[in-house]
C-alpha cells in the first residue's frame, strides 16, 4: 500500500477505532457485574470522542475530507454516542425504574440518531461533500449529549457514591429526556470553530482553566467534565434564546443567512 492510499485510510481508521471504544463500551455496560466496570465503560466512551475530534482534524490537515468519511463519522458516532452512552446510564441508574428507564435509555438513542440524521442532510454540501466548519451547529452536538450522561456516570465517585441510587433515578431520567430534546432542538450551539486571539477569548480561556482547577482540587476530575459540558449547553440555550427576538423581528433574508451559517461542518463542538 502506498503512502498516499494510508494517508486516504487514515482519517477513517481513527473513525474505526472510535467504533472499537463504542462498542466495547457496550460489552462493558451490558455485562457490568461493578461499578468499576461501568466506569471503564464511561473511560471507553472518552477515548471515542478523543478519536471522533480527531478523525475530522486529521482528515482537513491531509486533506482528504470525502462524503464517505462524513458518511462513516455519522454511523460511528450513533453506536458510540447513540447507543453506548444510553446503555450505559440505563445499566447505571435508569434500569432502577423500570419501563420508565427503558424509554428513557431508548429516547435518547433514538434522538441521537435522529440529531446525525439531519446533521447529514443540513452538511451536504453542493458536490456531496462536507463544506467548511460553521460558527454554529444546530441542536446539540451527539457527543455532547454523551458527554454529559458519562460525566454524570464518572461524578458519582467524586460525590461519595451517592449519585445513581434510587432516589436520584428520577432526576437522571430528567436529565438523559433534557438532552435528548436539545439533540434534536433548533437552537444553535458554538461550534468554536471560528476562535480567533483575543482579549476576551483568552479571558474566557483562562476563567475556565482556573474553574477547572479549583474543582478538580476540590471533588477530583470528573466533575470538571460535567462542569464544562454543562456550561456549554446553558451558553448555548442562552445564546439561542436572546437571538431569538432579533431573528423574529428581522428580514426573511436575514434569518435565511442565520440558518445557512449554522448548516454544514463537523458534527463536534
Amino acid at each position: 500500500m502506498n503512502a498516499g492510499r494510508l494517508v486516504y485510510l487514515l482519517p477513517n481508521l481513527i473513525t474505526l477505532s472510535s467504533v472499537f471504544c463504542g462498542f466495547d463500551a457496550v460489552r462493558l455496560s451490558a455485562s457490568a457485574r461493578s461499578d468499576d466496570d461501568l466506569q471503564r465503560a464511561a473511560l471507553l466512551i472518552l477515548l471515542a470522542m478523543l478519536a471522533d475530534t480527531l478523525d475530522g482534524r486529521v482528515a482537513r490537515m491531509t486533506r482528504t475530507e470525502s462524503a464517505f468519511g462524513a458518511q462513516l463519522d455519522s454511523l460511528a458516532d450513533l453506536v458510540s454516542f447513540g447507543v453506548a452512552p444510553a446503555l450505559l446510564v440505563y445499566q447505571w441508574s435508569l434500569h432502577r425504574l423500570g419501563l420508565a428507564g427503558v424509554l428513557g435509555g431508548s429516547v435518547f438513542a433514538a434522538c441521537g440518531a435522529i440529531r446525525l440524521a439531519r446533521f447529514n442532510v443540513l452538511s451536504m454540501g453542493e458536490a456531496g461533500g462536507p463544506p467548511s466548519p460553521p460558527r454554529y451547529i444546530v441542536g446539540l452536538p451527539v457527543t455532547g449529549a454523551a458527554g454529559v450522561l458519562i460525566a454524570i456516570v464518572m461524578t458519582r465517585r467524586g460525590a461519595g457514591g451517592q449519585l445513581g441510587g434510587a432516589g436520584v433515578a428520577p432526576a437522571v431520567l430528567a436529565t438523559t429526556l433534557l438532552v435528548s430534546m436539545l439533540m434534536v432542538s433548533t437552537l444553535r450551539f458554538r461550534s468554536f470553530k471560528d476562535l480567533r486571539p483575543g482579549p476576551r477569548t483568552l479571558l474566557a480561556i483562562a476563567l475556565a482553566l482556573g474553574s477547572s482547577a479549583l474543582l478538580s482540587v476540590r471533588w477530583g476530575p470528573a466533575p470538571v467534565l460535567a462542569w464544562g459540558l454543562g456550561v456549554y449547553v446553558l451558553l448555548g440555550v442562552v445564546e439561542s434564546l436572546w437571538r431569538l427576538p432579533a431573528l423574529r423581528r428581522g428580514a426573511p433574508a436575514a434569518r435565511d443567512a442565520h440558518d445557512a451559517r449554522a448548516r454544514g461542518g463537523d458534527e463536534r463542538p
